[in-house]
């Protein structure tokens, strides 16, 4: 690896740069789910395989991403960074143009999904490559802001933009949008000499020793449920409060389900970062077990209780996305923070990949749960709902009796 860049104008530019092209590749993202009310009877799709859809994007991402991130050890970051835009863009353009059902709609968006695996975890470690550990801490939080807050506008953008001009039309602005990314990265960022081999012992993707290690792995099964909980909300969300609406007969014009999931995930971004202050100071273990806690908690409320008010389901799903978002950054710190220095790559990549499966079954649970229960009814949103508490739950359970070691200037981190 070079070099990381030591000029600290040059280095604020490049952060400037790859956060702005992050919010740029990831603005359509959610069109998806922002776009499920409309879409869903336009095609006759069911629970179930609207479900299938978006899981499929979290499925690919799965898949994806121990391969790509683990080859930045020995590739340019910024090649992969590259494909993996491509991959977005071309996933959004063949949407737009030829989604017309469940098939073409589920083979686009698990390529979109590939081009998430092939940005996000990549656009950091693009970051880490070419800035110095002073300008690393901003860098990082930088990028996490732009992520977050891209993921909440998607929303807005996409009920926006398909108000104005039809779904499609929303397709072709994220395709544009991701499109200008890739220019804006690919003139911008300089390249960089190909890292040298790795120095563990094991091939570049044997992660038998990543496994071994018990609190990177603690970490990673809370953040495995963690995203099935925020996979379900961001897949779910609008139709929920979509399906609240019509049921109460609560009028939501001013306060519409598109633009509450917008305020979630910006207020949500804000709680994460706010979430691993409270874990240096509070403990990280602490901070976590009572997230988790919490969100059993909310999310038998929001199911049960919920669907009787459209305002009381928007304030209560606000405050589930709080406490969803609350520990994210704190469980992947946690993981990293954790890892063997010479396996972080590898480490985080397992941790995505963990996270990720659960963001594949997160909305297929709620799609399957709905279809088993007759369609959408105030008990079986409420099931829907239960069941995501349950696994949290199982989580908690785990993450308490592996307790994972805290980090280095976290309260408590020298107990065990």
């Amino acid at each position: 690896m070079g070099a990381a860049t030591t000029d600290t104008a040059t280095a604020r530019r490049l952060v400037a740069i790859v956060c702005a092209a992050q919010v740029l590749v990831q603005i359509g993202a959610f069109f998806w789910p922002a776009l499920l009310p409309t879409i869903m009877p336009l095609w006759s799709l069911s629970n179930s395989e609207a479900g299938w859809i978006t899981a499929i994007f979290y499925g690919a991402y799965m898949v994806s991403v121990p391969v790509l991130v683990t080859l930045t050890d020995r590739v340019d970051p910024k090649r992969v960074y590259l494909f993996g835009v491509a991959a977005t863009v071309t996933g959004h353009l063949m949407f737009a143009l030829y989604a017309d059902g469940f098939w073409s709609a589920f083979v686009t968006r698990a390529l979109t999904g590939m081009g998430w695996a092939g940005t996000y975890m990549t656009g950091l470690k693009l970051l880490a490559d070419q800035v110095d550990a002073r300008m690393m801490s901003r860098a990082t939080a930088g990028h996490a802001a732009s992520i977050g807050i891209s993921g909440a506008l998607s929303f807005a953008c996409g009920d926006f933009v398909a108000d104005l001009a039809g779904w499609r039309a929303a397709f072709l602005v994220a395709a544009i949008s991701a499109a200008l990314a890739w220019i804006m990265v690919a003139i911008v960022v300089p390249a960089r000499p190909a890292p040298t081999k790795h120095q563990a012992d094991g091939g570049l993707y044997d992660f038998r020793p990543v496994f071994r290690n018990s609190s990177a792995m603690a970490y990673a099964v809370a953040y495995c449920v963690h995203t099935l909980e925020m996979s379900a909300l961001r897949g779910w969300g609008v139709a929920f409060l979509g399906y609240v609406a019509v049921s109460t007969g609560e009028p939501s014009h001013l306060l519409s389900p598109a633009l509450v999931a917008t305020g979630l995930g910006l207020i949500g971004t804000a709680a994460s970062i706010a979430g691993n202050e409270a874990a240096i100071r509070f403990g990280r273990r602490r901070l976590v077990q009572t997230a988790m806690a919490a969100s059993v908690l909310l999310a038998v409320l929001v199911g049960f209780v919920g669907p009787t008010s459209y305002v009381l389901a928007a304030v209560l799903l606000t405050i589930y996305g709080i406490v969803i978002w609350l520990d994210s950054s704190s469980l992947t710190a946690g993981a990293a923070g954790t890892a063997d220095p010479a396996r972080r790559g590898a480490t985080l990549a397992m941790h995505s990949t963990f996270g990720y499966a659960g963001g594949f079954v997160g909305p297929l649970l709620i799609g399957w749960t709905l279809d088993l229960s007759g369609g959408m009814s105030q008990a079986a949103w409420g099931a829907a709902f239960l069941s995501v508490a349950v696994l949290m739950l199982m989580a908690l359970v785990v993450f308490w009796l592996i307790r994972p070691r805290e980090l280095a200037g976290d309260r408590g981190a020298g107990e065990r």
